[in-house]
């Protein structure tokens, strides 16, 4: 299977926040899964969850490549491609 050019170059990042959703952390708010952005760190939560800050994170940012925060998971996910790579 060929990847796209953004998740070639996508390396792992630490978390920023491992407990969980950076603004949901700070708000209070709750998730469902938590989705971390390979170009900065960045903790958001998925699109199942109220606020979506994964892709809000992406359309702020333009940071193409996520990957499941999630235990268990290590799929990853493209934006600009909508690529879903397991």
């Amino acid at each position: 299977m060929q990847l796209c050019t953004h998740l070639r170059a996508a390396k792992d990042h630490a978390p920023n926040t491992p407990r969980g959703c950076e603004e949901c952390l700070k708000t209070g708010d709750r998730w469902v899964h938590l989705r971390l952005c390979l170009a900065c760190g960045h903790v958001g939560c998925c699109d199942d969850s109220p606020n979506r800050h994964a892709t809000k994170h992406y359309r702020a940012t333009t940071h193409p490549v996520i990957r499941s925060f999630e235990k268990g998971e290590s799929w990853r996910y493209c934006y600009p491609d909508d690529l879903f790579v397991e």
